[in-house]
């Protein structure tokens, strides 16, 4: 893929995609809860690629002025039509911006940004809250908005696969449900932390991880199961945690590994936080004792 391409990927996302997005009930259920916890009446609110600006929707009937910035001008013309059919939406702006460049006219209070994708590639979320946070700061002081989400974790857990397909074996890259049952995979390990960001602290842009994953089962390791969870809000009175997970990322291993509860796998990585899917290309291996 050409570098110039690489540096648009996951910003000319299908519309009918954004569309699919309206239906995902814990992505729009999770945002809601914690855009309606953390949005004052007198509030000024920024979003940072609002897509069909369902997000800058909510954040409309409680803020009192919201900005809403998307690259996409097939999505900024949809926006602003949606806009029109609901409550409160006068008091949006659409603008037309590189979310990576724009500052708002004002200082804001709170800034939304769903540029999420699993394992934080595709998509653009660490390098736009990055730019972001600098740009904002040389113009109004140290001081910043709260974001949300406030947070991701990243995790790791190693899995047996069922990649046969009525019959067709095909070991491919795949997405699950983080809400629904998977019967066609085996846990064969707890998941373990391999990368954690807090939006308003310094961060770096390039994922890396060693470490090593135990097994809790007798039988085979053919993927790794990639989690991304995002902490959207923690309500200051309760401490109750609003959270959304991006699909589940499978990758298939090169080669099966056999694996008796306790027994270690060895698995290393590094990759640009939204880089393409085939950036990640762990090294696997066994623990020798």
């Amino acid at each position: 893929m050409a570098q110039e391409n690489k540096n648009l990927l996951g910003q000319f996302i299908p519309i009918q995609y954004h569309h699919h997005m309206l239906q995902d009930i814990a992505r729009m259920q999770g945002f809601r809860g914690a855009i309606d916890l953390l949005v004052r009446p007198s509030d000024k609110v920024l979003e940072l690629g609002g897509g069909t600006g369902v997000l800058s929707f909510f954040a409309a009937q409680t803020a009192e002025k919201v900005y809403c910035v998307e690259y996409n001008p097939e999505l900024v013309s949809e926006a602003r039509r949606l806009h029109k059919l609901n409550p409160n939406c006068e008091k949006i702006e659409v603008i037309h911006g590189d979310a990576t460049e724009y500052v708002p006219p004002e200082p804001v209070d709170v800034v939304v940004c769903e540029m999420l994708h699993s394992a934080l590639l595709r998509e653009k979320q660490l390098e736009v809250i990055d730019a972001f946070k600098k740009n904002y700061q040389a113009q109004y002081g140290e001081n910043l908005p709260i974001f949300i989400p406030g947070a991701t974790l990243q995790a790791i857990q190693p899995i047996y696969q069922d990649f046969k397909f009525e019959g067709y074996y095909a070991p491919v890259i795949m997405f699950q449900d983080p809400y629904s049952q998977q019967p066609r995979t085996m846990e064969m390990g707890d998941p373990v932390v391999y990368h954690q960001i807090v939006y308003d602290q310094p961060y770096e842009l390039s994922v890396k991880w060693s470490g090593t994953l135990t097994a809790s089962a007798e039988g085979k390791v053919n993927a790794l199961r990639f989690i991304t969870k995002n902490v959207l809000a923690v309500n200051p009175q309760t401490q109750q945690i609003v959270d959304w997970h991006n699909g589940y990322l499978v990758l298939p291993l090169e080669r099966e590994i056999s694996v008796s509860p306790g027994k270690e796998i060895t698995v290393s990585f590094e990759y640009e936080s939204g880089a393409p899917l085939t950036d990640l290309r762990p090294y696997v291996g066994e623990k020798i004792s």
